[in-house]
């Protein structure tokens, strides 16, 4: 996970010592998952809570990957990554939307680039392997059906 550190709830359950994570953006075992576990910057949203999703302008440089809120069916994420950094190829079990919110992302699906600026938004089908390259210091909002 280069360059990504991503806040997860605390409130959520962790997985046991023995298994390997598997978080909305891909898998993670031992010392990832050491490091993609961390506070949480604000908690999760409730039902019925405004939730600000404009775009960060200069704070884009120092906010950090954001849980929004999760439920039993439905997750959302600020994702947010600096120009040059990436998600590595990884896949969710459930279908997922990425809507860019400011700068501009290389989403690479099944060997096709599909570059998306502030406005536009990307579906794929559940298990879709996928990836994210920043173009520019950009955040977008990503959700995920959640298996059960």
């Amino acid at each position: 996970m280069s360059g990504l550190t991503l806040a997860v709830c605390q409130s959520c359950p962790p997985p046991s010592s023995k298994e390997s994570w598997r978080g909305p953006l891909g898998e993670a075992s031992g010392r990832q998952k050491r490091r993609i576990l961390g506070p949480m910057a604000i908690p999760h949203a409730s039902s019925g809570q405004l939730i600000d999703i404009k775009p960060l302008g200069d704070a884009v440089l120092t906010e950090k990957t954001t849980a929004l809120f999760k439920s039993e069916q439905l997750e959302c994420i600020r994702l947010v990554l600096r120009a040059g950094k990436s998600l590595p190829p990884h896949s969710v079990a459930g279908e997922i939307t990425i809507q860019c919110l400011e700068g501009l992302i290389d989403v690479g699906v099944e060997g096709q680039s599909h570059l998306l600026q502030a406005g536009q938004m990307l579906f794929l089908a559940a298990s879709v392997p996928h990836g994210v390259l920043a173009l520019r210091d950009s955040s977008a909002l990503v959700t995920i059906v959640l298996s059960n």
